[in-house]
């Protein structure tokens, strides 16, 4: 279904019926992907006496409880408020699901004893100014979407990195990473602070995704983003990110 997409002025001709969905599933399985030293989600039927909330079991419906963590489990979006001593909800903060986006692919380098995302690598790949930037890393491997991350000292982007994100004037960053920083960082969240500008002039409105996966077979390029959360007042929520190829602007 192909339609044409007004925004900020411009037109934009996108097929609906060809969505690439770049996020993970979260399932109730030690092989769900997994960060931050927590244990595997849950899925299990509420338990009430004798009586269990599972069709097959001779309940009347399916009837879930799950236990997860936004952050380690899977593809999620959050706001400023994962990094201050103040609530901000992602609820709040994301009131618009649509974007322009760019997608770069990026081979971290060595550095010390780290594999990092630098600002000339990004500056090299990067060929406008979206308000959505989607970094995929490589190797690209599927299991991205059942690696188990805790203390692999994962690659990162430097703060010059996300400085040099933020000097764009991109508001939304994705990542196929668990964090934009380094695992074990002593709590700086250098790249963190620098794209959202804090503390000095915090950008409220922009949100990072962290731990999508895009397959190579969606190429580098300019797209248009759907960023879906889930209404949790949270500083992060599990997100669907949606990529939309332009056939005309």
């Amino acid at each position: 279904m192909i339609t044409t997409i007004q925004y900020q002025k411009t037109s934009y001709q996108i097929d609906l019926s060809k969505p690439m969905d770049i996020s993970i599933s979260l399932r109730a399985t030690e092989d769900n992907v997994n960060a931050w030293y927590i244990p595997a989600p849950k899925i299990e039927p509420v338990k009430d006496g004798d009586w269990v909330g599972k069709v097959s079991e001779g309940a009347s419906t399916n009837f879930n409880n799950i236990y997860f963590n936004p952050h380690g489990h899977g593809t999620h979006t959050e706001c400023v408020g994962h990094i201050t001593p103040e609530f901000h909800s992602i609820n709040q903060t994301l009131k618009q699901f649509f974007f322009t986006a760019e997608l770069i692919t990026i081979d971290p380098e060595i550095k010390d004893d780290d594999f990092v995302i630098t600002k000339e690598q990004i500056k090299k790949e990067l060929f406008s100014k979206p308000e959505a930037l989607i970094i995929r890393t490589t190797p690209n491997y599927p299991d991205k979407c059942n690696k188990q991350y805790s203390h692999t000292n994962w690659a990162y982007l430097l703060e010059e990195a996300a400085l040099f994100i933020r000097e764009q004037g991109i508001k939304h960053l994705l990542i196929d990473l668990p964090s934009v920083d380094k695992e074990k960082d002593d709590g700086k969240l250098l790249a963190h602070k620098a794209f959202w500008n804090y503390p000095q002039d915090t950008r409220l409105d922009a949100t990072i995704t962290e731990m999508v996966f895009v397959k190579d077979q969606i190429k580098d390029g300019p797209y248009i983003l759907n960023l879906q959360i889930a209404s949790f007042e949270n500083d992060a929520s599990p997100s669907k990110p949606v990529l939309y190829k332009i056939i005309q602007s």
